[in-house]
């Protein structure tokens, strides 16, 4: 397909002689990876990655890479459920938010070399630590597919026939990758933990809504939901 230049063998032969590394694998493989490359590391050369965690990584780069760090966690928010270079689009990252990790422990220097390769892809900038990354995108990435998961696992057959375009939409990104999510789930096990707890008590409350009487108290809930994602729509609106 023309998509890679050159391939190899072994990772540490992959990287000798790069000015920036960016890793894309599943988060379970990166801290092996880090330690294989380690030692055929240009001096100087930048390191970043793209896994969906960040906190396990960017701990296992600073202790393997140790002094003068120029590990750089990254997390660029876009793709789909379908895996593979067949799906690759060239407006991929086009608009997209891309959230860098830094720690203090980050040298400056890759920091700013790393943001710098993302804005030139087309991507949008965010900050966070490892920690706050983690604990936000259990939220709003991580515990999103494994309720996507659930609702197509609770499905009767019969019904599974009957769904229109919402229940699609609603659940497309269940048809991703088990190993990827599984590897993903289990790093942020805690922070989902909480999300999932957290899901439960707005599911409860549905139910309390749907007691007789409860009309009013209803639609206002499904109102601020409305409005509330309106919003979010609206920010994200390009300039």
């Amino acid at each position: 397909m023309g998509a890679i230049d050159e391939s190899y063998e072994e990772p540490a032969a992959a990287v000798r002689g790069a000015d920036l590394v960016i890793l894309c694998t599943p988060v379970g493989m990166l801290s092996p990876l880090l330690s294989d490359i380690a030692p055929a590391l240009a001096p100087g050369a930048i390191l970043t990655d793209v896994g969906s965690t960040k906190r396990s990584v960017v701990t296992a780069a600073e202790a393997v890479l140790g002094k003068g760090n120029p590990f750089v966690g990254s997390h660029p928010m876009a793709g789909s459920e379908k895996r593979g270079v067949q799906y690759a689009r060239a407006d991929l990252y086009d608009g997209a938010v891309c959230i860098t990790t830094p720690t203090p422990r980050t040298h400056p220097d890759a920091l700013n070399a790393v943001e710098s390769f993302w804005r030139m892809l087309g991507m949008r900038m965010s900050r966070l630590s490892p920690e706050q990354h983690d604990l936000l995108l259990a939220d709003v990435s991580h515990l999103p597919h494994a309720v996507a998961a659930a609702l197509v696992a609770m499905q009767q057959d019969e019904a599974l026939d009957l769904c229109g375009k919402g229940f699609l939409d609603l659940t497309r990104i269940a048809a991703g990758d088990g190993g990827l999510w599984r590897d993903i789930l289990l790093d942020n096990r805690e922070n989902v933990r909480r999300s999932v707890q957290r899901l439960h008590q707005h599911l409860d409350a549905l139910l309390q809504l749907l007691e007789p009487g409860r009309e009013e108290a209803l639609k206002a809930w499904l109102d601020a939901a409305a409005a509330r994602r309106r919003r979010m729509i609206d920010l994200k609106a390009p300039l």
